[in-house]
């Protein structure tokens, strides 16, 4: 199933089709590909390279993916069960050469994981991004250091057919895709003013 955006301006393809999908076949996910994708995270960029993103890897059928699994809440676990494999991605909320406490180490995580989402779409797989997981749940099963912060999870596969989704998550497949337009995002001037390039 494609869905791709529908854009005003032409824009690479790995962006215009890059959507999430709740449907992943079960088939396992070569671990070539996996190296790949994390490589492409590796490789963001960060403050004072400082690198703050670590990343829990679970395989389905290893234990590193029942306790991600586990830590989801029960909305996203009804979907996420077929997922072949769920990526926690962690933050360090303290730098690393200073040790002091960082206010964009969120950021940084964000650029890892868009890297990696790009490498994930280059590589003929898709992802679906999460929030709703208990942080609580996932420090206890990671035993996970105070200086870090466990910050999505994000289910990667091949995509499957709508079709085998619970019925409430396969219409969810076909809703469009919406965005908001360049001139609610992009100012100038003041905040609220459009840019003139975007009005």
């Amino acid at each position: 199933m494609h869905k791709p955006a529908l854009t005003d301006k032409n824009i690479h393809p790995l962006l215009k089709n890059r959507w999430s999908p709740r449907s992943f076949d079960s088939r396992p996910v070569e671990a070539d590909k996996l190296q790949r994708i994390f490589e492409a995270a590796r490789w963001a960029p960060s403050s004072f390279n400082e690198q703050p993103w670590r990343f829990m890897l679970g395989i389905k059928g290893d234990e590193t993916w029942d306790k991600i699994y586990d830590s989801l809440l029960e909305w996203n676990r009804q979907w996420a069960v077929t997922a072949p494999v769920l990526v926690m991605a962690i933050g360090s909320t303290h730098y690393d050469k200073t040790g002091k406490e960082s206010d964009i180490y969120k950021y940084d995580v964000g650029q890892a994981i868009a890297h990696l989402t790009f490498q994930v779409m280059e590589e003929g797989l898709m992802m679906h991004q999460m929030g709703g997981f208990s942080k609580k749940k996932a420090i206890a099963h990671f035993d996970i250091p105070e200086q870090y912060h466990p910050l999505t999870v994000s289910a990667m596969g091949y995509q499957a057919d709508p079709e085998l989704l619970p019925e409430e998550f396969a219409k969810m497949e076909y809703n469009e895709r919406r965005r908001n337009a360049l001139n609610e995002q992009v100012f100038s001037g003041r905040f609220g003013q459009a840019a003139p390039v975007v009005e």
